[in-house]
């Protein structure tokens, strides 16, 4: 196994924080998966914020502490610093237009009608929303490609989705939006937390301006 150098291991450090704070508690064995990461680059990461003070366990999990949000913020401020922010208030423009089509799927996966919940007995009704998301993940993936080379760190988001989409394709349906698990709503709100955060905005405005919930 090759040594990972400086720029990689502070990747990897700040992914792991990130997905902590997002996660509020993660269990370890998730970690690589989440991450798209070698497990045992991971394991090694987890002790190494561990000792930092970065992050406690309980049980299986792990969370962060308060010198570990610390220690993100500070690797966020860093990390934007280096980044095109032209080019990434032009993909956040576009990826706006992907994520309302995405709400509007999500909505009607929950939804029949405003006053009727989908109970998931209509085949039918579900496939076709199912469809949608289909069309929206290949329409998605071009610019999730752009986005990726614009933040590198965010190399682990288009196997996480595929991912989620593959077990959607399996019939395991509650990896549409169930919470917990990476599903592609989880994983969605994840890569949108990330773009709110690398243009230095926050969830809170971005929920007045309407593009977030």
């Amino acid at each position: 196994m090759s040594t990972p150098n400086g720029s990689a291991v502070a990747e990897l450090e700040l992914s792991l924080l990130q997905l902590l704070r997002m996660k509020g508690r993660l269990k370890a064995d998730d970690v690589p998966a989440s991450l798209n990461h070698d497990a045992g680059r991971c394991t090694q990461m987890l002790e190494s914020v561990t000792e930092a003070g970065h992050c406690v366990w309980k049980g299986s999990s792990v969370r962060l502490t308060p010198d570990g949000r610390q220690r993100l913020t500070e690797l966020l401020e860093a990390e934007r610093s280096c980044l095109d922010q032209a080019r990434l208030q032009d993909l956040y423009h576009r990826f706006d237009e992907h994520n309302t089509a995405f709400k509007s799927i999500i909505t009607a996966w929950q939804m029949r009608d405003a006053d009727t919940p989908n109970d998931h007995t209509d085949p039918g009704y579900d496939g076709e929303v199912l469809e949608r998301l289909e069309e929206l993940h290949v329409s998605f993936t071009a610019l999730l490609e752009e986005i990726v080379a614009a933040a590198t760190r965010l190399t682990h988001y288009p196997p996480r989705f595929a991912a989620a989409l593959d077990r959607i394709r399996a019939g395991e349906h509650h990896f549409v939006a169930r919470p917990i698990i990476d599903s592609y709503h989880t994983v969605w709100f994840e890569l949108h937390e990330e773009l709110i955060g690398l243009l230095g905005r926050t969830r809170a405005e971005e929920a007045a301006a309407g593009r977030a919930v």
